[in-house]
């Protein structure tokens, strides 16, 4: 049978069926959004594009967990479908999922995706640094902290993909100030349960 490489190497089953999936969603939202001409999620299918030859050639330096690809390929599918699928007179990114106070607009899908996402790429973080780490030896708060704030860093960088993209299609509803502070909140749970999951599935500290 024919192996598919990446970086020299073989491409592990789960990571194809990942890639596949994204494929399908890249190609099936992509086409979506160029026939509705809806110009600001064509732009971020290119950011995700962009993001999944990262990741693609990162692999022979990186060694991503499973968990993490699959955290990231359904961040892709919640972000999609946020801006392409049509929920009455709106989009799904619009809905109000659950209403927790009247003072905010918590909790809506958007937040939802904000939540998962950064979370996701809290555990790229912690791919990024585990070569450099040793072997458990490194004080965990001070670990964590630090992937948390990597967490929130990227999340910052998405709000600068977002107000480009607002500048590029003033029409794309992005949102202001409110919002823009409320998916920092959102990016900051993420982030903090980014880190829980990677100290209760991944961390082996040493034993003294």
């Amino acid at each position: 049978m024919a192996r598919i490489l990446v970086n020299g190497q073989a491409m592990k089953k789960s990571h194809l069926i990942l890639l596949l999936i994204n494929m399908a969603l890249i190609i099936g939202f992509g086409s979506l959004f160029i026939g509705r001409r809806n110009d600001e999620f064509i732009i971020y299918v290119a950011v995700i594009i962009g993001l999944l030859v990262a990741v693609a050639v990162s692999t022979r330096f990186v060694e991503y967990t499973l968990g993490t690809l699959v955290g990231l390929t359904v961040w892709s599918a919640l972000h999609l479908a946020g801006g392409g699928v049509s929920i009455g007179d709106g989009r799904l990114y619009d809905i109000m999922v659950v209403r927790l106070t009247n003072a905010y607009p918590i909790l809506r899908y958007d937040q939802i995706v904000h939540i998962w996402g950064f979370g996701a790429c809290t555990l790229v973080a912690y791919c990024l640094l585990r070569r450099s780490l040793h072997n458990g030896r490194e004080h965990w708060l001070a670990v964590g902290f630090v992937l948390i704030m990597a967490g929130l860093g990227m999340g910052a960088l998405n709000e600068i993909v977002e107000f480009v993209a607002s500048e590029i299609v003033p029409e794309s509803g992005v949102g202001g100030y409110e919002n823009t502070a409320l998916d920092l909140c959102a990016d900051l749970i993420g982030a903090v349960l980014g880190v829980l999951y990677i100290r209760w599935r991944y961390w082996r500290p040493i034993r003294r």
